[in-house]
C-alpha cells in the first residue's frame, strides 16, 4: 500500500502556488532513501512572478523605518521559537539529522542570529556630514540594493535560509529565495512563518533545481545573487551575474586546516577535533576535515583519532547516542565514496571507510593517512565524514601545507604557545582563524572566505553591509 506524499508548494506574493506548468520532483528523507513529499520544479514563468512580487513589494518595504523593520524580524525570532518542534521536525525530515542536536545547535543559533540582524537594522550610519569642498556639505546615505536572488544550501538548509533573508530584510530588501532541491520542506514552512508577519512579496520561496537558480541570476530584476554552495556552482553564479552586472555574494566550499602542534594535550584535542569533522556527517564547509600534525606526536595522534572515530555513531534521527546522521543525497554517497576507492597506494585508512547499512545514504567516520599534499584528497573538497591526518616538520612547513589548496574559507591552530599562534593566525590565508577550538559562529563575527571559497561575509555587520549599497549626497549651502 503506497502513502500519499506531501505536497509543498511555492510561495510567491503572499501566496502558496503550484508550479506554473504543473511539473514536480520528489524529495526524499535521506535516512531512509525514501520520498516523502513532492515540490514544485519551477521554471521560467515562476521565476518571472516571484521577481515581479518581490518588486512590487520593494518600494514599500525599503521606506519602512528601521524601527519597523526591527520589530517584524523580532516577532519572526519569537514565532521560531514557538513553532521550534514543527521546524526540527521539518529539517530532520529534510536531512536526516539528530532530532536532539538540531533541536540543541541550531533553533538557538538561528533565533539570536534573527534577533541580531534585527538590531541591526537600527545600527545603519554613514560618516557624519561635513564640508570637505568650500560652500558644500556632504553625507553618505546607506540603502539597500533592491531585490535579492538567493540560493541556499541541502546542507544547512534552515540555517543558511536565516543567514540569507535575515540581513536583506533588516537592510530593506526584499528577497526571492530558493533552497535545495533535495531540502525544501523546511524552507516552505519558513515561507509560513515570515508570511505571517512580512507584507506580500518581501519574502518568496520558489523550488527548483539548478536551472530555477539559473533563471533567478539571470533575471533581469534582482540587483544582487547570493549563494552558498559548490566552488563550480558559485564560478557560473558570478559569470551569469557579470552579464548584467549583478552584485554577488558568494560562500563556497571549504577544506579546513587543522594545525596541531606538539604541545598539545592530545586527548583532548582529539575530542574536539573529531566532533568538529565528523557534525553533520561532515557536511559543513568549515569542517574540521584536513588534520596537520607535527611528526613528533604524528603516530600518537592518528591512533588516538582513529580510536575517535570507531567510537562515534552515526544513525536514524531519534538515536540519541548519534553525533550525526546520513549524507544528504545518493550523490554525495557516491562522492565520498568515490575518494576513498581512488585513494593512492600509500595512503592508509585507520577508521572507517565504507557505508553503513543498506537503508539511507549513512557513512562511517573515517580517517585516511599517510597522504602527501598533492592527493585528491587533500586538495578537494570531500563533503562527508571524512578526517585527513598529513605531518608537518616544523611552523613553515605548516603553513605551506595548510595554505597549500584552492579554499580559503575556515582553519585552525592548536598550540599552548601564544606567539606561535598568533604568527600562526597572520600566515593563514583563511577568512577565519581559530586557536584551539574549530567551528564555533556567533552572530557578531563575519563568517566568510578568500580563493576559491568566496567573497562577501555572512552574519555579523560586516554580512548586513554586503546588503547595502553606499550613496554620496553633496548639497550646497548656498541654495
Amino acid at each position: 500500500m503506497s502513502t500519499e506524499l506531501r505536497r509543498l508548494r511555492n510561495y510567491i506574493g503572499g501566496e502558496f502556488r503550484d508550479a506554473a506548468d504543473g511539473r514536480t520532483t520528489q524529495v526524499v528523507n535521506p535516512a531512509t532513501g525514501e520520498a516523502y513529499a513532492t515540490a514544485p520544479l519551477s521554471g521560467q514563468a515562476d521565476v518571472d512572478a516571484a521577481m515581479a512580487a518581490a518588486a512590487e513589494a520593494f518600494p514599500g518595504w525599503r521606506d519602512t523605518t528601521p524601527a519597523e523593520r526591527q520589530k517584524a524580524l523580532l516577532k519572526i525570532a519569537d514565532l521560531f521559537e514557538e513553532r521550534a518542534e514543527e521546524l526540527i521536525a521539518a529539517e530532520v525530515e529534510n536531512t536526516g539529522k539528530p532530532i536532539g542536536l538540531t533541536r540543541t545547535e541550531e533553533i538557538p543559533p538561528m533565533v539570536d542570529q534573527i534577533r541580531f540582524f534585527a538590531g541591526a537594522a537600527r545600527m545603519l550610519e554613514g560618516k557624519g556630514a561635513g564640508e570637505y569642498m568650500e560652500g558644500l556639505t556632504s553625507f553618505v546615505r546607506r540603502e539597500p540594493v533592491g531585490v535579492c536572488a538567493q540560493v541556499a544550501p541541502w546542507n544547512y538548509p534552515m540555517m543558511m535560509a536565516v543567514w540569507k533573508f535575515a540581513p536583506a530584510i533588516a537592510a530593506g530588501n526584499t528577497v526571492v529565495l530558493k533552497p535545495s532541491d533535495t531540502t525544501p520542506a523546511s524552507t516552505v514552512l519558513l515561507a509560513e512563518i515570515l508570511g505571517s508577519v512580512l507584507p506580500k512579496g518581501v519574502f518568496n520561496v520558489i523550488c527548483g533545481d539548478r536551472d530555477t537558480g539559473r533563471m533567478m541570476v539571470e533575471h533581469p530584476v534582482p540587483a544582487m545573487a547570493s549563494i552558498t554552495g559548490s566552488v563550480r556552482a558559485g564560478m557560473q553564479v558570478a559569470e551569469t551575474a557579470a552579464k548584467d552586472v549583478k552584485r554577488v555574494h558568494l560562500e563556497l566550499g571549504g577544506k579546513a586546516p587543522v594545525v596541531v602542534f606538539e604541545d598539545v594535550d592530545i586527548a583532548k584535542a582529539v575530542e574536539d577535533i573529531s566532533v568538529a569533522g565528523y557534525f553533520n556527517a561532515g557536511q559543513d564547509c568549515t569542517a574540521a576535515t584536513r588534520v596537520l600534525v607535527h611528526e613528533s606526536i604524528h603516530d600518537d595522534f592518528v591512533a588516538a583519532l582513529a580510536k575517535a572515530a570507531n567510537e562515534t555513531k552515526t544513525g536514524m534521527p531519534d538515536d540519541e547516542d548519534v553525533l550525526y546522521g546520513p549524507l544528504n543525497n545518493p550523490n554525495q554517497l557516491k562522492q565520498v565514496e568515490g575518494f576513498i576507492e581512488r585513494l593512492p597506494a600509500h595512503a592508509r585508512v585507520e577508521a572507517g571507510g565504507k557505508r553503513v547499512g543498506e537503508k539511507g545514504y549513512f557513512y562511517a567516520p573515517t580517517v585516511v593517512s599517510g597522504l602527501k599534499q598533492d592527493d585528491e584528497i587533500i586538495q578537494k573538497e570531500v563533503f562527508g565524514p571524512v578526517i585527513t591526518v598529513q605531518s608537518f616538520t616544523d611552523e613553515d612547513q605548516a603553513v605551506e601545507y595548510a595554505n597549500g589548496v584552492e579554499y580559503g574559507l575556515a582553519s585552525s591552530v592548536w598550540t599552548k604557545d601564544h606567539g606561535r599562534a598568533m604568527r600562526m593566525s597572520k600566515k593563514l590565508d583563511f577568512g577565519c582563524v581559530w586557536i584551539n577550538t574549530h567551528i564555533p559562529l556567533v552572530a557578531e563575527m563575519p563568517h566568510g572566505g578568500f580563493k576559491k571559497s568566496g567573497y562577501g561575509k555572512d552574519l555579523s555587520a560586516y554580512g548586513f553591509e554586503d546588503y547595502t549599497r553606499i550613496k554620496h549626497v553633496m548639497t550646497s549651502l548656498d541654495a
